[in-house]
């Protein structure tokens, strides 16, 4: 049987649901996860942003905007081309929340 600890609190996440920014925050954590790999990918294949945009055909404001950790408003296409000229893919998938009980 597990000892449930007494002084232990709620975890972080409920935290950030009771604020009402449970879905900002994990959406900028995505993004910022997202646009380190994308630099550290571009750095490893030895890339430049000039050179991603072409690769991408696109523009290197595009690039900047995709590799920016604070717009989260990116385009699920331009994602995928950007991942594909750091010779990577995409992968997503959807989770159920854990009820507590």
């Amino acid at each position: 049987m597990k000892k449930i600890n007494p002084r232990t609190g709620s975890n972080f996440d409920d935290f950030l649901k009771e604020e009402g920014i449970f879905d900002e925050v994990t959406a900028k954590a995505l993004k910022r996860a997202i646009s380190e790999q994308l630099k550290e990918g571009m750095q490893a294949q030895k890339i430049t942003k000039v050179a991603m945009a072409a690769l991408m055909d696109t523009s290197r404001t595009q690039v900047d905007r995709l590799l920016d950790p604070d717009n989260l408003r990116i385009q699920f296409d331009s994602l995928i081309r950007a991942t594909s000229a750091i010779g990577k893919h995409v992968e997503i998938r959807l989770v159920d929340d854990v009820v507590k009980t």
